[in-house]
């Protein structure tokens, strides 16, 4: 079987992630430089994947947290500039649905993790570019990856939740 390699589209994809904060609310973030490529034959069967984002592109909306999740209370960005994702199977749950998984690492941490997949497509864009697209959710306990630091609020609880969701919606372009 033919294999077909695809680069993600920067222009078109973003990563993005979820955290409660002070039990009230929802804090999201964006890796706004994250590059990654898809070796796949056709219809993505047997996709290998693979991602990886820059932690100083991260952007919450307010540029003292950016620096503070960049330091070595969370992501130590002077260390640790990169996190990755390496797929090991991508199996078809459905017409379009996949479970993706592979190892994710994030400050030298690599653990397992699946992935739900959503694919939306493939397409040609008006320059004649073959396109595909895709919808990529999880969660992750951020204290597996070092990622520790907290406060106790007075309500009780903890200024942030352990638990990340994570949301990349990937438009790849065929090579």
């Amino acid at each position: 079987m033919e294999s077909t390699k695809w680069v993600i589209d920067p222009a078109h994809s973003t990563l993005q992630f979820n955290i409660q904060h002070l039990n009230i609310s929802t804090l999201r973030g964006t890796f706004t430089k994250i590059e990654g490529t898809v070796e796949a034959g056709e219809h993505f069967e047997n996709a290998k994947f693979s991602f990886s984002a820059n932690v100083n592109s991260i952007n919450t909306n307010d540029e003292k947290r950016d620096t503070h999740l960049k330091s070595a209370d969370f992501f130590d960005a002077e260390k640790f500039p990169k996190l990755s994702f390496i797929s090991t199977n991508f199996t078809k749950k459905g017409d379009d649905k996949f479970e993706l998984t592979g190892n994710l690492t994030i400050k030298d941490i690599t653990k397992p993790i699946t992935l739900a997949v959503i694919y939306g497509g493939t397409a040609k864009d008006p320059w004649g570019n073959t396109k595909a697209g895709f919808e990529i959710r999880g969660k992750i306990d951020r204290r597996e990856y070092g990622l520790t630091w907290n406060v106790a609020i007075e309500a009780g609880g903890k200024m942030v939740s352990e638990e990340v969701a994570l949301i990349a919606d990937i438009q790849l372009l065929k090579k």
